[in-house]
């Protein structure tokens, strides 16, 4: 018999394994070609058998690796695989077990990273916050990166552990999507973003520096002919109480519009066809109207939440009322130069109404053009009202109501608790650049973002029907995710071209990282990626482990919050 062609006898871990010496040894300068060859002195058992002190569990996908060269990574450890395969110095098994690891946590790998965009030039101070149009200084157009490469090296310490504080001027706060824009706020300065396909991802507008730290930013790409210049795009940023709204024209150049004040904190800040909405809980709306130039604010009844569909702005009250306001009549309308302000609804325990989603059925409908409410109130119920078709206007004769907890036949598929904890004073990032979601139309599947641990480098992207996990994404140059947005580009010009649906992750480097989600969701199902709702119990260790959940108490005892954010969420 050939030495090759020796059957060596092992003892791993007090398992015996047995192969010939050709199969051992076929990878160059491994741990067995070591041992057979003399250069590593062996210990035997009683049988004469080699004894090797390791996993024999780990061993057996080792050894078949080295016969047959193949791999079968859904029923193994990936992470201890590869620990032992180093041990051993099995190299092609290492880069395998590597490429594995990388396609479980993106679901298709680098695929899904679609484009890098550094971050932007420095800006000039805004010398003066109110009085006559300025002049925004011309935006510099930045090349975008479009290779599924590493970016450039952006310098050290830009790691995922890096404490940021909302002071930092070059942290992304918020990304917010409209068409093929998006807009990106940073501390105290806002740049915009265009999409073409010929020439991809480019900078068409930066604000000047503002003298507060923006808090909320609204984007408008679709602004009607007629309503300000020939083409011209329109964002709006909040600072404390003010808003100032500027107009981006073809050019790149902005013009400011204005500054507005709702005179009390601004909390949700949008635009409702051409009408600038702001709103706060206190119970105050601020519309800014595209034909008239003109800003109102209106008193209302404190606000818990609120929501739109077509024109109409819908509001969730404390007092148990949902209201309405008609913003395309808007101020067509107006009665003593007062908003047009409707109870559609009120809830029949008065119970202060917490969460509003709001559905309009596609005008295209067989059963006409309904609105349906879904509601929660304060005690923890959650109902459905329906606005009948036949109806001109909502009123709340036109509503019916559908308690979903007692409804006959239904079924909840699945259901989320988040816990967060998350910095009172206001130093630990910007919650409007971290909104979970769900995102996505309502007639298409939703998707909800999962950041568990403030300082991450990852996201977690999850099916908001069932938890499922879609992908995880990592930032490319291992910078903290600080905001993030889901948003659906148009397609190109080209017959049969369909919008695509990207994540945009902002960091605290200061650049924003693109991710093609609808890659992802067509390829759910295909590929083995654990099918959890989130990171797992192994994940979900390692990711705290980088995060500092020691509490502070002031000298009375008093617990105060944390400095860290957690958010994880269990699917049942």
């Amino acid at each position: 018999m050939s030495r090759s062609g020796e059957i060596i006898h092992l003892n791993v871990g007090g398992k015996r394994f047995s192969s010939s010496r050709q199969t051992l040894t076929w990878v160059p300068d491994s741990f067995f070609s070591s041992l057979l060859s003399g250069r590593i002195s062996t210990l035997k058992d009683e049988t004469g058998a080699i004894f090797i002190d390791r996993d024999p569990s780990l061993f057996a996908p080792i050894l078949n690796f080295l016969r047959t060269k193949e791999l079968h990574p859904r029923s193994i450890n990936v992470h201890m695989l590869t620990h032992e395969a180093e041990f051993y110095g099995i190299t092609p098994l290492v880069r395998k077990l590597q490429l594995c690891d990388d396609l479980d946590r993106s679901s298709c790998g680098n695929v899904l990273f679609n484009g890098y965009l550094p971050p932007p030039a420095k800006r000039r101070n805004r010398h003066s916050v109110a009085g006559p149009q300025v002049r925004a200084v011309p935006a510099e157009r930045a090349p975008v990166r479009r290779s599924n490469t590493m970016p450039p090296n952006l310098g050290a310490g830009m790691g995922p552990l890096a404490h940021r504080q909302v002071s930092d001027p070059g942290m992304v706060r918020i990304i917010c999507g409209h068409h093929n824009w998006i807009a990106v706020a940073y501390a105290q300065f806002v740049v915009c973003y265009r999409v073409k396909e010929s020439t991809g991802w480019q900078q068409v507008f930066t604000s000047p520096r503002l003298d507060g730290v923006i808090d909320r930013v609204a984007l408008n790409a679709k602004v009607m002919a007629g309503s300000l210049g020939d083409n011209d795009k329109m964002v709006a940023v909040a600072s404390g109480t003010e808003i100032i709204l500027w107009a981006i024209c073809p050019d790149g150049n902005g013009n400011e519009i204005g500054v507005f004040s709702l005179n009390v904190p601004v909390e949700a800040l949008f635009f409702v066809g051409n009408q600038l909405i702001a709103t706060s809980q206190t119970g105050k709306v601020g519309v800014w109207n595209a034909v008239t130039k003109h800003w109102q604010n209106q008193d209302v009844v404190p606000i818990n939440s609120c929501d739109t569909a077509g024109s109409f702005l819908i509001l969730g009250c404390n007092n148990g009322s949902i209201y309405y306001i008609d913003v395309q009549k808007f101020p067509l309308r107006m009665k003593d130069n007062d908003l047009l302000v409707t109870e559609l609804y009120r809830d029949p325990t008065e119970d202060a109404i917490t969460a509003l989603s709001v559905y309009l059925t596609p005008k295209t409908s067989d059963s006409g053009n309904w609105i349906e409410i879904a509601y929660g109130t304060s005690s923890g119920a959650v109902r459905v009202i329906v606005q009948h078709p036949e109806t001109v206007a909502p009123s709340p004769r036109s509503c019916c109501q559908r308690n979903t907890s007692s409804q006959p036949g239904s079924t909840p598929l699945t259901s989320f608790k988040v816990l967060s904890l998350d910095d009172l004073d206001g130093h630990g990032g910007c919650c409007a650049g971290t909104d979970i979601g769900p995102y996505g139309e309502r007639d298409e599947q939703q998707v909800f973002i999962q950041r568990v641990v403030p300082d991450s480098d990852k996201l977690y992207v999850r099916l908001s029907s069932n938890g499922k996990r879609v992908c995880e994404v990592r930032s490319v140059d291992g910078s903290s995710i600080t905001s993030f947005v889901v948003h659906e580009c148009e397609g190109s010009s080209r017959i049969g071209s369909r919008p695509r649906r990207y994540l945009f992750s902002g960091h605290g480097n200061g650049s924003i990282q693109m991710w093609d989600l609808t890659t992802a969701m067509q390829i759910t199902g295909k590929v083995d990626i654990r099918a959890l709702g989130g990171p797992t119990e192994e994940e979900l260790l390692e990711l705290l482990d980088q995060c500092d959940l020691a509490m502070t108490r002031t000298p009375d005892s008093t617990p105060r919050a944390s400095t860290c954010r957690y958010t994880h969420t269990h699917t049942h």
